[in-house]
């Protein structure tokens, strides 16, 4: 049995949450939470809150059944990149350049 747990537009590249999201993939949910808990990295924040989304999905598909969180594990976690914002920033010479605000889609699967 597993729960799918999605976080979309995250304000944060998506290289940045791929290297956080590597540390815990393959690990039980409550050993991934508390890695993230005491990483420092700003990705750890929407990554915690969606592998603990995810096990509170998985726990509203079976009512009847108490889950621990030390059985369950971290299936599949990946992040694709959403849109990016585009600005302008004035440079030298003249001229403009690009600045892109990366957003990122985080998806993680929990499985019993």
């Amino acid at each position: 049995m597993q729960a799918v747990a999605r976080t979309k537009y995250i304000r944060m590249s998506h290289f940045k949450v791929r290297r956080v999201l590597q540390s815990v993939k393959g690990k039980s949910v409550q050993e991934a939470l508390d890695l993230l808990h005491f990483t420092r990295k700003d990705a750890a924040l929407p990554i915690y809150k969606t592998i603990h989304t995810a096990f509170s999905n998985l726990a509203n598909q079976e009512e009847d059944e108490r889950f621990d969180m030390e059985h369950v594990y971290v299936k599949e976690a990946y992040v694709d990149g959403g849109p990016a914002i585009k600005r302008f920033r004035p440079m030298s010479m003249g001229r403009a350049g690009k600045i892109r605000k990366r957003t990122s889609h985080l998806t993680v699967v929990v499985e019993l």
